[in-house]
């Protein structure tokens, strides 16, 4: 085990569900985890560290990325997993609720990896993980908002795959789009809908935070590091 020991990596939306989950397991295998979120939240583990970070904000994710550098001196991994929901049909969509979502699960992504990138280069090697979803790849009914920006995640994740391995550096970027996953954020959801939800996986079941952790702890390791501008879908095998 320990295959992350010694590795600095960053979670955003690091504090529950899916990014709580990571944080956990990267911890208990060996790297220094820095578990991002707008709501402070403490940690038993010596080595998750909270940092307060709001991805819609430039000077936020800048301001991480500096103290991140500055106490450890690199940055070997992150996972950009921050993201909401803001659901309704199309014609009852606000365009506050609209911007929101996509200024949140898309552009923060882009704000946090316009600054963990040039590190990176500088290093030659990293990994970054961005967290999609199957509604992402699929659509789905009242979330045209959420589906534009996990869709647009996978696009601009391809885009950086090829733009920071330039000259052979040692960069991956890689998508994880989780398919319907037991967290808060499923809690809205009815619950006879959850069971029509399982019913369309060949597993028949909700998958569980830890098995998209799984995935991502492998494509932040070096077991690795010939994967990288990959979209690897984790929902039981279940299509919309």
């Amino acid at each position: 085990m320990n295959e992350l020991k010694g590795k600095v990596i960053i979670i955003t939306g690091g504090t529950k569900g899916i990014g709580l989950a990571m944080a956990k397991l990267f911890a208990e295998n060996g790297a220094e985890v820095i578990a991002c979120a707008r709501t402070q939240k403490e940690f038993k583990e010596s080595n998750i560290h909270f940092y307060k970070l709001d991805v819609t904000q430039e000077d936020s994710c800048n301001s991480l990325v500096d103290s991140v550098i500055s106490k450890y001196g690199k940055i070997d991994g992150l996972v950009a997993n921050a993201g909401i929901t803001k659901d309704s049909m199309t014609y009852k969509m606000s365009s506050n609720d609209f911007d929101y979502v996509i200024n949140t699960n898309l552009k923060g992504i882009f704000n946090i990896v316009k600054y963990v990138a040039p590190m990176m280069e500088k290093q030659k090697a990293g990994s970054i993980v961005t967290i999609s979803s199957i509604v992402g790849e699929y659509g789905n009914i009242g979330q045209a908002n959420y589906a534009a920006s996990k869709s647009g995640i996978i696009g601009m994740s391809k885009s950086w795959a090829k733009e920071f391995s330039r000259k052979g550096l040692q960069i991956r970027v890689n998508v994880i789009a989780p398919g319907f996953i037991l967290t808060d954020m499923l809690k809205s959801i009815p619950e006879d809908l959850l069971h029509k939800f399982e019913n369309m996986t060949m597993l028949k079941r909700l998958g569980k935070p830890i098995e998209v952790a799984k995935v991502a702890e492998f494509l932040l390791s070096d077991d690795s590091s010939y994967v990288t501008g990959t979209v690897v879908d984790v929902n039981g095998g279940m299509r919309l």
